[in-house]
């Protein structure tokens, strides 16, 4: 999520969608590349080894496979909150607490995995974490959580209005410069299950499991992105790309 990405080296602010059509652009300069539109199903590992599946009715058979198919964010329920993911609600202080300027900063808990935020986002603005009822923090985590400046809100959360305010179920109107919270995620297409690949757990939700050269647990079978990490962004998930074709090609001249 976001509007502008940020931590990707030469790419800072810009817009993902033009980043995305940009390496596009650049893929199809590469005369054995085919670039197609649709929704790949169906895949599954053929009786020869190879590996199948259909685009639209169209069907394919691969010798490798890579699969770059990302994730889909579940956010908490909270009304308001879906409207503004990516342009004042995000997941990640690494890549939007800086920009929000040192401007007051909320954090929407969905499960225990927002106190990492609340003691991160104290460096890069006055951080308030709203409980909203999903969890209590024990006596010890109130603490650290003191010592980093964060404020505890512990009235629920009536809804989300303006860029970021936080309305209160009691009437309170707390004005914040952006929100955070933490998606639960799955994967965004089922193919990896299909082929049968391994998953793990990870804090936010399942994800492809892969090795050092991104391969997964079925045999010419690659992963990369989001989908094959436990959380990311998207300079690393260049970097998974890079070494999944790598892995990928050294496959075929084993294979050779």
């Amino acid at each position: 999520a976001g509007h502008g990405s940020h931590g990707f080296l030469t790419q800072d602010g810009r817009p993902p969608g033009e980043i995305a059509a940009d390496g596009k652009a650049q893929l199809l300069r590469y005369p054995r590349v085919t670039w197609l539109d649709g929704l790949a199903r169906d895949a599954c590992v053929a009786p020869d080894g190879r590996l199948a599946f259909r685009v639209g009715d169209v069907g394919f058979s691969a010798a490798r496979l890579i699969l770059a198919t990302g994730v889909r964010d579940e956010l908490p329920p909270v009304p308001g909150l879906a409207e503004r993911w990516g342009r004042s609600v995000f997941h990640c202080p690494y890549c939007h607490g800086y920009e929000l300027d040192g401007g007051d900063i909320g954090i929407v808990a969905a499960s225990p995995l927002a106190q990492h935020h609340a003691l991160m986002l104290p460096d890069w603005g006055r951080t308030t974490l709203f409980l909203d009822g999903r969890f209590t923090p024990n006596d010890e985590e109130l603490a650290a959580l003191a010592r980093r400046g964060t404020r505890v809100e512990a009235v629920p959360i009536a809804r989300i209005d303006g860029e970021a305010d936080v309305v209160l179920a009691d009437g309170r109107v707390l004005a914040m410069a952006g929100l955070f919270t933490q998606p639960r995620t799955r994967l965004a297409s089922p193919l990896a299950e299909q082929l049968g690949c391994a998953l793990e757990d990870g804090p936010m939700g399942p994800f492809i499991k892969v090795g050092p050269v991104q391969d997964t647990s079925v045999a010419n079978v690659f992963a990369c992105g989001d989908a094959a990490r436990g959380a990311g962004n998207v300079a690393l998930a260049v970097g998974d790309g890079v070494m999944a074709g790598l892995g990928a090609h050294r496959a075929s001249m084993l294979a050779g």
